[in-house]
């Protein structure tokens, strides 16, 4: 299966603060997870994708209110059972944060189980992210 890139945005308002007035870290981790969700639910039932571990996600940018964030997000490797996100986000064509997620497809008892999902790299961009991927 190639690789498909699935795009949200967010309005910064002011609930999504920190003291200093930007983007709120923790906020952006959880739009940077609902992104990577998305991503993996478009492949597979999101009753049974569950969210196991960020692997990491640097931001680049402070976000004022006001601004749009977008955040495009790709599953780039596939386990049995895993399936790892990339997600980059940018607000005005400049990078903010970015960073892979893995999630656990389950059963009905929140065992994992196999997907059967291969996802295939094509361009030099795709191999990169999906070695980097692996390695994780």
């Amino acid at each position: 299966m190639k690789m498909q890139t699935l795009t949200i945005h967010h309005l910064v308002k002011g609930e999504d603060l920190n003291h200093h007035r930007t983007l709120y870290a923790g906020r952006g981790a959880e739009w940077l997870v609902e992104a990577g969700f998305i991503a993996a639910s478009d492949l597979l039932p999101p009753e049974y994708v569950l969210c196991l571990k960020i692997h990491g996600m640097t931001f680049t940018r402070p976000v004022e209110p006001g601004e749009v964030v977008r955040y495009d997000s790709r599953i780039v490797w596939t386990g049995r059972s895993r399936l790892i996100a990339y997600i980059r986000a940018t607000t005005k064509g400049e990078q903010t944060v970015d960073g892979f997620i893995t999630f656990v497809y389950i059963d009905d008892y929140g065992k994992s189980r196999p997907h059967g999902i291969t996802i295939d790299a094509e361009t030099d961009e795709e191999i990169e992210l999906q070695q980097r991927a692996k390695l994780l």
